[in-house]
């Protein structure tokens, strides 16, 4: 059977039963009658599937999973029951006789287009619906043992890509080309092939190459580094821009493990790394050992920032920092699980204090329009006395 051929573990029962658990205690709290999940995100954390179909959680009985394909497939990646459908017509009937059409719905308004927010009303006759996304998003931003186990999984990939960039970084090699080795050798480890971010036209890459002057071009997304790219039509990612000596290359690579989302960077040179470059790099390696130190369940993370920013100041850097003019971005952290950019975000005004099961993406970064780039991005678990590292591979830079 197929079956076999799956690279990862199905979701357990009682794993997927917590999660919508859990949502239904925040609903209560919010006064939420019952939730009407569609994005797929969302989706496979509550059902353990992307299957075409709607889930809909009431508050106080069992929740429904529709799904009109693949029946097959279904069944074999969720343990919840399934009700097979030919169309979301015939939705309304089967909620409406078990009276779950009553009080207030809850829908993923900050994703679901407004077509398909609009069809849904009119398919199921009823119309009050606020958002729940905030409410799905605190609830998965402590991660279980389990999602805890597939963050590691999805690090593991990223491990890889590190140590293979040594062997393929080189002088006079194209950005383009060190990325297509790189995310070769991520889907023969069992890459997911790509990451998701949540927000409307939110597109990310699995790997950035960035080689000199190209990590300091400016793009609309919502990245440090987005790098030039190949086309206006996908405005980021790697391009044909060659290695030059002595010149930072930063590997920027998304691990993604059954759904889970890891994200880490390190810099490669080529010969000795000039000048221009140094002291950058040892403010970048003073930030993340001081997060190491500092960082553990109870910190909150404007304090973090704010660490960060210290040494960058200290240091004259902070025109650089996070990107250059326009392309300067707010944050230095981000949360990561289904999505790459979950809460908790480390900004220097949104206050929240760590929790152990907490994941997120640390990444001090330094640009200088028109000569290169200086990072590093590691991803840390929270835990009551510390924080865990994801990926074990050094910080260091790779001389090649």
């Amino acid at each position: 059977m197929w079956h076999s051929l799956v690279a990862s573990d199905y979701t357990p029962k009682e794993e997927l039963l917590r999660r919508i658990n859990g949502l239904k205690e925040k609903m209560a709290e919010a006064g939420i009658d019952f939730s009407v999940i569609m994005q797929n995100a969302d989706l496979f954390y509550f059902s353990g599937t992307t299957q075409k179909g709607v889930m809909v959680i009431p508050l106080n009985d069992d929740p429904l999973l529709f799904v009109e394909r693949s029946l097959e497939r279904v069944s074999a990646e969720t343990a919840l029951d399934v009700t097979p459908i030919k169309s979301d017509k015939e939705i309304e009937a089967i909620l409406r006789q078990k009276g779950m059409l009553k009080g207030k719905g809850g829908m993923e308004l900050d994703v679901v287009p407004v077509s398909v927010f609009e069809r849904f009303k009119r398919v199921v006759g009823f119309a009050e619906f606020v958002d729940v996304a905030p409410l799905i998003r605190e609830l998965r931003i402590k991660k279980s043992a389990f999602e805890i186990e597939q963050v590691k999984r999805s690090g593991q990939i990223i491990g890889r890509i590190f140590e293979k960039a040594k062997h393929v970084v080189r002088e006079g090699v194209r950005e383009i080309d060190i990325d297509a080795e790189l995310v070769a050798e991520g889907r023969r480890f069992g890459h997911q092939g790509f990451l998701r971010m949540r927000g409307f036209n939110q597109e990310m890459m699995n790997l950035y190459v960035t080689a000199g002057a190209t990590s300091g071009v400016p793009s609309n997304a919502d990245v440090p580094i987005p790098g030039l790219g190949l086309t206006a039509a996908v405005a980021q990612g790697s391009s044909l821009k060659l290695v030059e000596r002595g010149v930072p290359v930063l590997v920027d690579y998304g691990g993604g493990y059954n759904g889970y989302v890891t994200d880490e960077t390190r810099m490669y040179v080529a010969g000795g790394m000039r000048e221009r470059f140094k002291k950058p790099y040892e403010v970048t390696r003073e930030i993340i050992e001081d997060v190491t130190a500092f960082g553990r369940e109870g910190i909150d993370c404007t304090e973090i920032f704010h660490r960060a920013h210290q040494l960058v100041t200290k240091a004259q850097l902070q025109d650089h920092f996070m990107g250059f003019g326009e392309g300067q971005v707010p944050f230095i952290g981000h949360g990561l699980g289904l999505e790459i950019n979950e809460l908790p975000v480390i900004t220097s005004r949104h206050e929240r204090i760590l929790e152990e099961g907490m994941v997120f993406a640390f990444e001090p970064k330094f640009i200088f329009p028109g000569e290169g780039s200086v990072g590093i991005e590691v991803d840390f678990i929270v835990r009551t006395g510390g924080l865990e590292r994801v990926v074990e591979t050094p910080i260091e830079v790779v001389y090649v």
